[in-house]
């Protein structure tokens, strides 16, 4: 039978469909992992990829409270208005936030920040371990992608980490027919990757259909800031200018969100989720690539420190 739709009409049927399939997907994860572990957590930054995390939380285990508590690993170096809209977002939710501060941990010695490096991305592993420790957690939900960057395409849905808290991509277990093993040994815990399979468009054209709010630094903006390492970085307090930088008035946009001293903005003047939709199918350099001055110090950044614990 020869379909007589609009064209329109079909393409919708056809993303409904997709984003269909991705969603429950993520559920049956979520769902598979508070069944086979005893302490997860969610961990949560008020970043795109973590808001539809919350989503797929919701969709998986309301009217009832989630399983798990949700954490935020805390630089101290986040943007303000991402940080207003995590504690917003977490008490509407009405759930258990949990913030491990990354000064709290230079405060007592445990990491030391570097001299002449403003970033504190690096300092977040021994953070998060301790977090692990403390509270006895056995799995940790990650809004990480597989788009993203290579070192997170190598990540199962499931990824062991040791003792130590370390991965070795080299001992990662088959995921075959979607089974996944949970099993863990004293010490060892996993991280999980329920929105793995999902790409930068995915999650945009979810939040969209989904009707879902993000903080407005996703959407163009008139912001200060100054050139660096061939990015835009916002003027903070957290960053000193060189004698050859100055601060410019320019309309920007944040793809990704994370540490200000390292996540660079893009030209943009797409203030609407339609534009941003219609701008990531332009775009030929996932966000990380394209704003994050911590993954393009190396080939092997990322994935080093993956293996020494980060997330």
């Amino acid at each position: 039978m020869i379909e007589t739709r609009p064209a329109g009409e079909r393409a919708i049927r056809q993303r409904a469909t997709h984003l269909d399939a991705l969603e429950a997907e993520s559920i049956f994860i979520m769902r598979e992992v508070a069944a086979e572990f005893q302490r997860p957590v969610l961990l949560f930054s008020g970043g795109k990829d973590s808001i539809v995390l919350l989503r797929i939380a919701e969709k998986a285990f309301r009217p009832a409270k989630f399983p798990f508590p949700i954490m935020h690993i805390d630089t101290g170096h986040n943007f303000p208005e991402v940080l207003e809209f995590r504690d917003r977002r977490v008490e509407e939710l009405g759930e258990r936030l949990i913030v491990a501060s990354v000064q709290e941990s230079i405060d007592k010695g445990r990491v030391r920040e570097e001299p002449g490096n403003p970033s504190r991305n690096r300092l977040q592993t021994t953070t998060l371990l301790d977090a692990i420790l403390e509270h006895k957690f056995d799995a940790l939900f990650g809004g990480a992608r597989r788009d993203e960057e290579k070192a997170r395409a190598k990540e199962r849905v499931f990824s062991l980490r040791d003792e130590f808290g370390q991965w070795e991509p080299r001992s990662q277990r088959p995921e075959l027919w979607a089974l996944s093993n949970g099993r863990i040994s004293q010490g060892q815990h996993m991280r999980v990757f329920p929105i793995s399979n999902w790409t930068e468009m995915d999650v945009w054209q979810y939040i969209e259909r989904e009707g879902i709010e993000v903080p407005q630094i996703y959407f163009a903006h008139e912001r200060d800031v100054f050139r660096r390492d061939g990015m835009w970085l916002a003027t903070s307090p957290y960053l000193e200018l060189g004698a050859d930088e100055t601060v410019e008035r320019q309309v920007v946009r944040y793809r990704t969100v994370g540490d200000m001293t390292c996540t660079g903005a893009v030209n943009s003047d797409a203030a609407t989720l339609e534009a941003i939709i219609a701008e990531t199918a332009a775009a030929r350099i996932t966000e990380r690539g394209a704003t994050r001055a911590d993954d393009s110090f190396s080939e092997t950044a990322m994935e080093d420190r993956k293996k020494e614990g980060y997330f």
